[in-house]
C-alpha cells in the first residue's frame, strides 16, 4: 500500500511540473529543421502626411475601452477608408469616462489637429449618471458652435440609455441628439450602438462596450453609411 502511495505522489509531481512548463505531452525527439517558409513581405506603412483629418471625438466608446488599439472604432474606420480609397487620416480623441462638459473643456485640443470633420460622440456618460439634460444640451451646443465657427464639418452621434431614470428622462435624452442635429443641420448617426446594444456576443462582459466584432458592425453599419457621402475621393 505504501509503495502504491509513493508511486501515486510521484505521478502527481510529474504531471504538475509538466503543467507549469506548458507541456501536456511527452517530449518528442527533435527533428531536423525543415526548410524555412517563404517570408511574406510586410505590409508597408501608409504615409498619411498631409491628408485631411477626421477626429473621432468622444468617450470610452470612441477610445475603445476593452479592445486592442487596432480594433477600436477609429482604427477600424481608418481601415475602411483606406479600403475605399478615401484619403483621410482618422485621429482617436476618445477619453474613457468623458462627459459633455469634459468635451467642451478640451475643444481646443481637438482644433490643434486642424480637422476637416469631427465625429462627435459624447453624452452617454451624462445620461448614465443622470446629469441634467439641459446642461448636456448646452455643452454639446457649445462644442458644435465652436467647430462650425472654425468651418469644421460635424457628424453628431446619437445615443440611447437604459430607463434607469424613468421613461421621460430616457426619451428626452434620446431626443436631444435629434433636436440638435435638426437645429444645426448636422448629419446624424441615430444610435451609435444600433444592432450591437444588448447582444452579448457583440459586447464585453460589462454589457456596455462593444467587442472588436461589435466595433466592426458599428463602423460598417452605423458610422460609414452616414460619413461616406460627406467625403471626397482625391
Amino acid at each position: 500500500m505504501r509503495k502504491h502511495l509513493i508511486l501515486f505522489v510521484a505521478m502527481l509531481l510529474v504531471v504538475g511540473m509538466a503543467g507549469l512548463l506548458g507541456c501536456s505531452k511527452k517530449a518528442e525527439p527533435k527533428q531536423a529543421p525543415s526548410a524555412p517558409a517563404t517570408a511574406q513581405p510586410a505590409k508597408p506603412a501608409v504615409d498619411r502626411t498631409g491628408w485631411p483629418v477626421i477626429v473621432a471625438f468622444g468617450d470610452s466608446l470612441t477610445y475603445g475601452q476593452g479592445v486592442s488599439p487596432e480594433r477600436n472604432y477609429p482604427s477600424l474606420l481608418q481601415e475602411e477608408l483606406d479600403r475605399l480609397g478615401l484619403k483621410y487620416r482618422v485621429v482617436n480623441a476618445g477619453i474613457s469616462g468623458d462627459t459633455s462638459a469634459g468635451g467642451a473643456a478640451r475643444i481646443d485640443s481637438i482644433l490643434r489637429h486642424k480637422p476637416e470633420l469631427v465625429i462627435l460622440e459624447l453624452g452617454a456618460n451624462d445620461g448614465l449618471q443622470g446629469k441634467p439634460l439641459d446642461k448636456m444640451r448646452e455643452n454639446l451646443q457649445q462644442i458644435i458652435e465652436h467647430l462650425q465657427n472654425e468651418k469644421i464639418k460635424v457628424v453628431l452621434v446619437g445615443m440611447q440609455i437604459p430607463p434607469n431614470y424613468g421613461p421621460e428622462y430616457t426619451a428626452q435624452f434620446r431626443d436631444t441628439f435629434t433636436e440638435l442635429a435638426s437645429r444645426y443641420k448636422l448629419p446624424l448617426i441615430p444610435f451609435f450602438l444600433d444592432g450591437v446594444a444588448a447582444k452579448p456576443e457583440l459586447n464585453l462582459a460589462d454589457g456596455i462596450h462593444p467587442t472588436a466584432d461589435g466595433y466592426v458592425y458599428v463602423v460598417r453599419k452605423n458610422v460609414l453609411p452616414v460619413l461616406q457621402p460627406l467625403l471626397q475621393k482625391p
